[in-house]
């Protein structure tokens, strides 16, 4: 499955909504550590079809990042059912990242 860019326009219906887990990636495109991370959500979106991937982009979805409380980057939340039951600041590696869901 690919990623979905979730923006405060389809997050109701992407993520709150979703029957599946989300993984969000919270990221800007000027954050190296961001850009480590990116490719492995990336990955997971591919091998997992079985839960869903999502990317904000802070600097374009302020009011999304103020909603989870992103104050460093990159930010990983997982939901299910709507409700946040994991989350993570700082890159890591695939295995960790997994392990979260």
């Amino acid at each position: 499955m690919s990623v979905k860019k979730i923006s405060i326009d389809n997050f109701s219906s992407e993520v709150l909504k979703s029957e599946k887990v989300v993984l969000l990636d919270f990221y800007a495109d000027w954050c190296g550590p961001c850009r480590m991370v990116s490719p492995i959500v990336d990955e997971i979106a591919e091998e997992r079809p079985d839960i869903k991937v999502g990317k904000i982009n802070v600097d374009e979805e302020p009011e999304l990042a103020q909603k989870f409380n992103v104050f460093s980057i990159p930010s990983l939340v997982v939901m299910k059912g709507g409700k946040i039951i994991n989350q993570a600041v700082g890159a890591r590696p695939k295995e960790s990242i997994l392990a979260m869901l």
